[in-house]
């Protein structure tokens, strides 16, 4: 998820010029065209990189020649169907010509044409691997080796240098089977259905995705955070960041081209409804007294539209259940449309009974922020939305209750969401005062505050984050590290998003869109930067922690610096704040503990181990075609796993006791929010790399043995410790905890 700024889009309708919309056609085998509505937009979001992105004087006319291979990248990410000699002609027919054809005309008929390409290469490829599988015979016992990630590598020549490497290819591809104990008749036949699956997806593309994806080519010439959304993406977004939506409350995926029932949402309408349940399959779909469609071979997104609707109008669904012993049973069920919260993705807290090696046991708070989440309109009162910041607050009221002496707030793997969240999020552990400042193009600064002396958790804190914390976590994890409110714990650094993002429906951009019956999309565009209250700025650095742990993440390209055209680092004048950073003999008080434990508890030497084998791996470039000595290594990789399993399971039987807490009643399982974000994310393209799960990391955070954050509650103990010695008080008060008294 993305940062907003809370930029009106009405502020920026005088940026955007007078735009007359034209018809557009393509040379695609479907014939995909450039809708009036579609042409307008494409203009309509030039205009707006041009005059109202952060990085506009970064991104000149000539640098949309890189659109090209970019959106080709985008298409064929592994470099294996297209060719060099393709590249070559694209560039030569389109490069000079892409930004004209955009900004004035509206004109996207490259991308249907590059598609159009890529089409043929696929299915020609594809059809090629079935001939090759069914006549040829595949050397194993060789020294070949295979390239396993080709995102950087040139595209072949020629067909001839095609054909070369996709022998390598499949040849890596049947020893994947092969190794999961398939006969060679099997291994063929698997290899056959992935990419007969693919041809599938091939054909489900429409031409609105290739739009969604060669406009966001173009916009991430800018920066890595702006994109266009289609105004199928733009309402699914919506619902990821409001956690709710208009529909049944069903999850849905597709299985042999079924519509199957995953799961269904507590509280929600088929939930209440009590006539469908997991793995049912929907075979219809009618509106209220209209005709039934069978929707058995659509496309997922397809059959989320049927099914999704206006509040409280019908849909009947012809339904096969999964309990029926006869397969041919059939049944309606006729549901009421309802909101639907996704509960399960809200913030939730759990107490831990901490011991100390003396056995002290203290009960310490953990609060799990998935998302800064809240109410999409501004203004928006609504007492039944969920919030990021309401819902901690309740959670701690619930913990405090509970009797917690010290409090953890776990942002890992949370992307980012509303600024007014992180604001608010930050002011339950502070007095009133500055959070996080925000620069425009311009270089004007506005100082976001705090505004309420009310502190809702005042106890010592701690915030874990990782890698993937990004945005609005990064500035609370800032925030309250300026301010020496808490002590941040986790991978070296966060993420390094320090860009504000603006949401621009384009409907509300022009006016002849917004009479149009039509939905429309959007752009997503960076209008500023943030900084922390010090001045510091976190994009491309992040927010690095007090105390750093061992860490996979610390190995994986998945940083700000690791994207292409991310904006540059800086820093302003820091603002007028009453904090300073904790101090320095308390920090290496906590981290020499912490290091001690590091190199003498075995969860950590079981975490380093864990590091240490994935580190191996993803050094590994190059993968071996030789099927015994892939055996070989995949039994050394298996003894290495059922090792670690081993030891996992016997860690976690000294797992802290803990009480979960919720906002609303506990999901039925842990699964929901993930897979309501599968049914509108469905993947377009098969992947050939889920032919072998080898290289795939080990989880350490399963639920069980979380080192990290068990940890994290070690370190919180052992400030409550620290706190009995005032030498570690700070300005009359005890470590990690509020400054309560106001000046002024």
């Amino acid at each position: 998820m993305s940062l907003f700024s809370r930029i009106r889009p009405g502020t920026l309708l005088l940026l955007i010029l007078a735009l007359v919309a034209a018809p557009l056609l393509a040379t695609s085998d479907r014939n995909f065209t450039t809708s009036p509505t579609l042409a307008t937009e494409a203009r309509t979001m030039v205009r707006l990189l041009e005059q109202a992105h952060y990085n506009r004087d970064g991104v000149r006319s000539a640098d949309y020649s890189k659109v090209i291979t970019d959106y080709m990248g985008s298409l064929d990410g592994q470099r294996l169907f297209f060719l060099g000699e393709d590249q070559a002609a694209f560039e030569q027919r389109y490069s000079k010509s892409i930004y004209w054809n955009v900004s004035t005309l509206g004109n996207i008929d490259a991308a249907y044409e590059i598609f159009s390409i890529y089409e043929q290469r696929t299915s020609q490829r594809i059809n090629w691997i079935f001939d090759v599988l069914q006549s040829e015979e595949f050397d194993l016992d060789g020294n070949d080796l295979y390239q396993l990630d080709r995102t950087k590598a040139d595209w072949p020549a020629n067909a001839g240098a095609a054909d070369e490497l996709w022998r390598q290819r499949l040849k890596f591809e049947l020893i994947g089977e092969l190794l999961n104990e398939k006969t060679p008749e099997e291994a063929r036949q698997n290899v056959r259905k992935r990419y007969e699956r693919m041809l599938k997806n091939l054909a489900d593309i429409e031409g609105s995705d290739l739009a969604e994806l060669y406009l966001t080519t173009i916009a991430r010439l800018y920066d890595p955070h702006t994109l266009y959304f289609s105004a199928d993406t733009f309402e699914d977004f919506g619902i990821q960041m409001k956690l709710e939506l208009v529909g049944i409350g069903a999850v849905l995926g597709l299985e042999d081209d079924y519509c199957v029932v995953k799961e269904v949402v507590p509280g929600g309408p088929a939930d209440l409804n009590k006539q469908i349940k997991p793995n049912d399959r929907i075979l219809a779909v009618a509106q209220e007294d209209g005709e039934s469609i069978e929707i058995i071979g659509m496309k997922l997104r397809k059959i989320v539209d049927l099914i999704r609707g206006a509040k409280d109008t019908r849909v009947r669904l012809l339904i096969q259940p999964a309990a029926a012993p006869d397969p041919a049973t059939r049944k309606e069920v006729v549901i009421t449309r309802d909101l639907v919260k996704l509960n399960s993705a809200r913030a939730h807290a759990s107490v831990f009974q901490v011991p100390d090696p003396a056995g002290v046991t203290r009960p310490i708070g953990v609060i799990t922020l998935p998302s800064f989440y809240g109410p999409a309109d501004e203004g928006d009162t609504d007492s039944d939305r969920s919030s990021a910041s309401l819902d901690i607050a309740q959670l701690i009221t619930k913990l405090q209750a509970a009797g917690i002496k010290g409090l953890v707030l776990d942002l890992r793997r949370n992307g980012g969401g509303f600024l007014t969240e992180a604001i608010d999020v930050a002011g339950l552990f502070i007095n009133r005062g500055p959070v996080v400042q925000v620069k425009n193009y311009a270089g004007q600064i506005q100082v976001d505050s705090d505004e309420s002396d009310a502190i809702a958790y005042d106890g010592p804190l701690a915030v874990l984050v990782d890698r993937f914390s990004a945005s609005a976590s990064e500035i609370v994890a800032g925030a309250l590290q300026n301010y020496g409110r808490a002590i941040i714990i986790g991978d070296r650094s966060t993420h390094g998003k320090g860009s504000v993002q603006t949401i621009l429906e384009m409907k509300n951009l022009v006016p002849q869109l917004a009479r149009s019956p039509l939905k429309t999309g959007a752009t997503k565009l960076t209008v500023q930067k943030y900084y922390l209250p010090n001045g510091n700025s976190t994009q491309l650095k992040g927010v690095v922690p007090d105390i750093v742990l061992p860490s996979i993440e610390d190995f994986l390209p998945i940083g700000e610096s690791d994207m292409p055209n991310a904006l540059v680092w800086d820093e302003i004048p820091s603002t007028l704040f009453e904090g300073r950073p904790l101090a320095s003999e308390l920090v290496a008080s906590l981290r020499d503990a912490s290091q001690e434990r590091q190199t003498t508890l075995e969860e950590f030497s079981y975490l380093q181990r864990n590091v240490d084998w994935f580190q191996k791996r993803q050094q590994e470039k190059l993968v071996t075609l030789n099927l015994e000595k892939r055996r070989e290594q995949k039994e050394a990789d298996t003894a290495f796993r059922k090792a670690m399993a081993a030891e996992r399971k016997r860690l976690a039987a000294l797992d802290y006791p803990r009480e979960d807490i919720y906002i609303v009643p506990p999901p039925a399982t842990e699964e929901e929010a993930g897979a309501v974000a599968a049914v509108t994310a469905e993947q377009d393209h098969a992947d050939p790399e889920s032919a072998d799960d080898e290289i795939l990391p080990i989880d350490d955070t399963d639920g069980k043995v979380d080192v990290h954050l068990k940890e994290a509650l070690r370190i919180v103990h052992d400030a409550i410790t620290l706190a009995e010695n005032r030498r570690y008080w700070v300005s009359n008060r005890p470590p990690l905890t509020a400054q309560t008294d106001t000046k002024g």
